[in-house]
């Protein structure tokens, strides 16, 4: 049996993120409980487009998870949305598979991990909030349909062109103002896309009135811990993560409310 960490007594999460990405890591401090802990590494590339680094984040997972060594993460977190919406799924999956039996541990991707949390929920109907640009924005719809949802209303959020990165750079008040745009008129849930788009703030205020709002990296540390216990996805269990009962004190800390 391996002895409990010091700061991580109830598991240590391995987190992958895009190499430029500056959400995912205060998100997840935010959203982890005490107990657990996380180690980070960064997935680079040098290729010249945001789609072909995608595709070379996965490619190259493998050389990603070498950045861990032999730390005994319980469960590593893909925290890469858009990488799913140009990989082949069963390809992909094969690949997870791989690297579960060679490592010993599940790697959780964000897309899958948003879709365990759409079923938890029974929403089938969403609304999408998107950061993408075109031709991502595409891709990232015709997945979310070959997932078995219907796409109801979308909402764009723009960019900046000029700023260090498209998405990173976007402020919560963009995801605010997205969820205030979209409505609520005949959907079941909200799913606003992108690990490196701020979504606390927004989820916060919203709960679960009038329906409810969810976001890749809240369900990316959701499902992993249950991958980490061992445990399955249940919508009792996911309920205090949508309204925010189960981070909301850590989020007011960590902002000074």
């Amino acid at each position: 049996m391996t002895k409990a960490l010091e700061y991580a007594p109830d598991g240590l999460l391995g987190v992958l993120t895009p190499q430029a990405n500056t959400t995912v890591e205060p998100e997840f401090g935010i959203l982890l409980p005490p107990g657990t802990g996380m180690i980070a590494a960064r997935l680079t590339s040098a290729r010249p487009t945001i789609d072909e680094r995608l595709i070379d984040y996965v490619e190259s997972m493998e050389r990603s998870l070498d950045q861990f060594a032999n730390a005994p993460v319980g469960a590593v977190a893909f925290a890469c949305t858009g990488a799913a919406y140009l990989v082949d799924p069963v390809e992909e999956d094969r690949h997870l598979a791989e690297i579960e039996a060679g490592r010993g541990y599940p790697v959780v991707t964000a897309a899958n991990a948003l879709c365990d949390a759409l079923e938890a929920l029974g929403a089938r109907r969403i609304g999408i909030v998107s950061p993408y640009g075109d031709p991502l924005h595409e891709n990232a719809l015709k997945y979310w349909e070959r997932r078995g949802l219907t796409i109801v209303r979308v909402e764009r959020i723009a960019s900046d062109d000029e700023a260090f990165h498209p998405i990173y750079s976007l402020g919560g008040d963009a995801s605010g103002r997205a969820l205030e745009a979209i409505g609520a008129d005949g959907l079941e849930a909200i799913a606003m896309l992108g690990t490196g788009l701020p979504t606390l703030p927004a989820i916060l205020r919203t709960g679960t009135k009038p329906l409810p709002v969810i976001s890749p990296n809240l369900c990316l540390v959701w499902r992993s811990l249950l991958a980490i216990r061992g445990e399955a996805p249940t919508a009792d269990g996911f309920a205090p993560w949508v309204t925010g009962s189960a981070w909301s004190g850590r989020f007011r800390v960590r902002v000074g409310l």
